[in-house]
């Protein structure tokens, strides 16, 4: 994996996680990529609040299951008190009730804990940057989910959209990931970025997940 230059900013970063064999080894090796700064490490969403407060701070790296205040509750109060935070959510847990409470929340991505550290890095500066990262595991339960849940009849999608954002879209739907689309359309990753950004832009799309449930109710997965 390439990593940004060191002239680049460096993003700050807080590690909340209640067990500190898990939360300072990651803080540690996180602390090793080029453009991360760990400011904080927390124990418990009370920590995560306080840490954000001090600030200044880009990104959380979110477990759910913490004493005191737990990462569903810490997500909602960073939304609504510092919404320039953003929280990728980093937890053993995939069930569907953890999932869409913490992007109900606000979360920006969600991980599971089998996630390699070049993976964290990745997803800490796509949410930096306004994106949303899914687990491949999250995108699978997200999208049966929808499947199940999606209304009828079909919800058309704007008459802008183009016949390439409307692929992006059908392959999005299908759980694929930035790069496996961009192999897929034989397009950069970064052309693929472009497409989704005007896609949600004409759709009102929120997020990845609302991608998906978009996708299932447009017909298109």
């Amino acid at each position: 994996m390439s990593e940004p230059t060191q002239n680049a900013q460096r993003l700050k970063v807080i590690v909340a996680d209640d067990q500190a064999a898990v939360r300072e080894p990651l803080a540690a090796v996180l602390g090793l990529a080029k453009d991360i700064d760990v400011v904080a490490a927390a124990a418990d969403g009370a920590e995560v609040l306080a840490a954000a407060a001090a600030g200044p701070v880009d990104v959380v790296l979110m477990d759910l299951r913490m004493p005191v205040m737990d990462g569903i509750e810490a997500t909602r109060r960073l939304t609504e008190e510092h919404p320039e935070v953003a929280v990728v959510v980093l937890t053993t847990f995939a069930d569907d009730d953890s999932i869409l409470a913490a992007l109900s929340a606000g979360a920006r991505g969600y991980l599971t804990k089998n996630a390699g550290r070049e993976d964290i890095a990745r997803a800490i500066r796509a949410a930096a940057a306004g994106q949303s990262v899914l687990d491949r595991e999250v995108q699978d339960r997200l999208l049966a989910t929808a499947r199940t849940k999606a209304p009828t009849p079909e919800q058309p999608l704007p008459g802008d959209i183009t016949p390439r954002e409307r692929e992006v879209l059908t392959l999005i739907g299908q759980g694929l990931p930035n790069r496996a689309i961009a192999e897929k359309l034989f397009i950069s990753e970064a052309t693929v970025k472009t497409h989704i950004n005007n896609l949600f832009a004409k759709a009102d799309i929120r997020d990845r997940a609302d991608a998906v449930r978009r996708a299932i109710t447009a017909g298109l997965a």
